[in-house]
């Protein structure tokens, strides 16, 4: 297997396992705010956030619906500290509407995921569900191994070479 084939691979099942993301938002008057929600992801790799509508990022995402995530390999888990595999991701961001059926949808598929701490969620007016669609990514492996995500199939990576 190529190291390309191995990457696109790893890069496939990078996310399963993760039950939350880093979060990196800004203000309408241009302060960044990093902070992490928990997440399900869907096979277009849409990711969804379940956030309160009191938090800062929530305020920011109203105000720029725009964010960067970030999955990261755990520390504990990498063997080289300055080369922990990660995945990121521009996105937009919509705030899905709680009439809507695909909230419905999305809470339930919290709730199976993280059982009944989302229940209480779903009780409390104001959280919030949040689609995050990708629009261009990273995918870094390790020293010399990163890769664009590719913008128009979000299934593919593109080796990224240097100058």
């Amino acid at each position: 297997m190529s190291k390309f084939e191995a990457a696109a691979e790893a890069y496939r099942t990078f996310t399963d396992n993760f039950n939350s993301i880093v979060l990196s938002t800004v203000s309408a008057d241009g302060i960044p705010n990093a902070s992490y929600a928990p997440c399900v992801i869907d096979k277009a790799r849409n990711i969804y956030i379940y956030v309160s509508g009191l938090s800062t990022h929530t305020q920011n995402l109203n105000a720029v619906p725009k964010a960067s995530i970030l999955f990261l390999e755990d520390e504990q888990d990498t063997q080289q500290i300055f080369a922990r595999k990660r995945l990121s991701y521009d996105c937009t961001a919509s705030l899905i509407p709680a009439s809507d059926p695909e909230w419905t949808q999305v809470a339930d598929q919290f709730e199976h995921r993280f059982g009944k701490m989302v229940e209480l969620l779903r009780s409390l007016p104001d959280f919030r569900i949040f689609k995050l669609t990708p629009t261009k990514g990273r995918f870094v492996v390790g020293f010399g191994s990163a890769f664009a995500v590719d913008a128009s199939d979000l299934t593919k990576l593109v080796h990224i070479k240097g100058s």
